[in-house]
């Protein structure tokens, strides 16, 4: 075997092309008012503390109708908002939802 492997070149040192395709490009998006702390720690400027008072204001206030009710969650201040805003789903809000007549909570 070592003998083919000579006879075909293999110690010349030629280096070997590969095809890559280009990486793909992923965005992250959180759903507030679904996700729990793991996911939610991963939002720019959201520690486990945060994520769990994020989850507590949830459960006790409803579901977030808008990505300005997450000032409701105390730590979230508007710079904190503005860093997490890119990564968090589109939150309908309370005129949308009676006017459409969905869930902002769909049964999953």
């Amino acid at each position: 075997m070592l003998g083919w492997w000579y006879a075909r070149g293999g110690h010349r040192g030629e280096l070997i092309e590969i095809d890559r395709e280009p990486p793909l490009q992923a965005k992250f998006l959180v759903d507030v008012n679904r996700a729990d702390w793991p996911e939610l720690i991963q939002l720019p400027g959201v520690g486990v503390i945060l994520a769990n008072k994020l989850i507590a204001e949830r459960e006790s206030g409803g579901p977030f109708n808008g990505v300005e009710d997450l000032r409701r969650v105390n730590g979230i201040g508007p710079r904190t908002l503005e860093r997490i805003r890119p990564y968090v789903l589109p939150l309908p809000n309370d005129r949308e939802v009676a006017a459409e007549g969905v869930d902002p909570q769909p049964a999953g």
